[in-house]
């Protein structure tokens, strides 16, 4: 198992960590186009199928 230490005292991984902590990322984004997908993919099965068992 490495040393954690070591890896600590290196000026670029603190750096990384000071960058990745403070972005967050497309969090809020990502989660809105993931709900509206699912909604929507769910409306159109909806709708594609709500006559498929019609007969006339």
């Amino acid at each position: 198992m490495p040393d954690i230490h070591a890896f600590t005292a290196n000026p670029g991984f603190t750096e990384l960590l000071a960058v990745s902590k403070g972005d967050q990322g497309p969090g809020d984004l990502i989660r809105t186009v993931l709900v509206v997908g699912v909604v929507g993919i769910a409306f159109l099965a909806w709708f594609l199928l709500r006559g498929y068992g019609k007969k006339d």
